[in-house]
């Protein structure tokens, strides 16, 4: 019996044709060497634009199974940045570099934008403006807070008493009661205070300042606190 003639020759060439490609695609794969980075060291000649490439090229580089970083990480918290100048911004808070001074009281401050709000001060600009009693405010933050008494608005809750609070501040001062911390020290006599406005009235005692000052009798007090007293039992 002869061989029975393929009705469709067309399908035999196109399986060689098949074959033929992927025994040619496995020889590729199987020549094909793995990718080398470039460590080539610039001439003196070539552009800077050049060199910058070689060394984001470098700088990019991982090798595989190796989790890459998003964005620009703090060494010492791990905290991410978008930009490399957050990232600068944020590191003064570990070295505790404060590089913009006032011209007015010589304080200095981390960033520009904190010393132009600080500068307000000094101006007396008050360009935020309560609309319920038209108290101005030299910073937007502060009348956000401030708006809060309106609305009786207190979302910040301690988690060990539930005594709730206006701002986040007055709540991480609270917080130290119940931790006992107090890192304000007094650099006379190493006495520690929850708060540096507590701090601060303590260096009187060393300083012998005596700020409020009675109008009628000019007997003078380290505290506001304490010439109010005076005021109610004398005047």
């Amino acid at each position: 019996m002869g061989r029975r003639k393929n009705p469709h020759p067309k399908r035999a060439v196109n399986v060689k044709t098949i074959l033929k490609v992927s025994r040619e695609e496995e020889e590729v794969e199987e020549e094909e060497e793995p990718l080398v980075l470039c460590l080539r060291i610039p001439d003196e000649d070539d552009d800077l634009e050049a060199s910058q490439q070689i060394q984001k090229e470098e700088t990019n580089f991982i090798k595989k199974g190796t989790k890459r970083k998003r964005g620009h990480e703090c060494d010492v918290c791990e905290k991410v940045f978008r930009y490399p100048s957050l990232l600068a911004r944020h590191m003064r808070i570990h070295t505790n570099e404060k590089p913009y001074e006032c011209d007015v009281c010589e304080k200095r401050f981390s960033d520009s934008g904190n010393l132009k709000k600080h500068m307000r001060i000094h101006t007396n600009e008050r360009t935020y403006e309560c609309d319920v009693c038209e108290k101005r405010f030299s910073q937007s933050s502060h009348l956000e807070r401030h708006m809060r008494i309106h609305a009786n608005e207190k979302p910040y809750e301690c988690d060990v008493c539930d005594k709730a609070f206006r701002d986040s501040s007055t709540l991480k001062r609270h917080v130290r009661i119940h931790t006992n911390e107090k890192p304000y020290e007094c650099d006379v006599c190493e006495k520690r205070f929850r708060t540096s406005d507590t701090l601060q009235k303590h260096m009187r005692i060393h300083t012998n300042e005596k700020p409020y000052e009675c109008d009628v009798c000019d007997k003078a007090f380290r505290q506001s606190s304490n010439l109010k007293v005076h005021m109610r039992r004398w005047h």
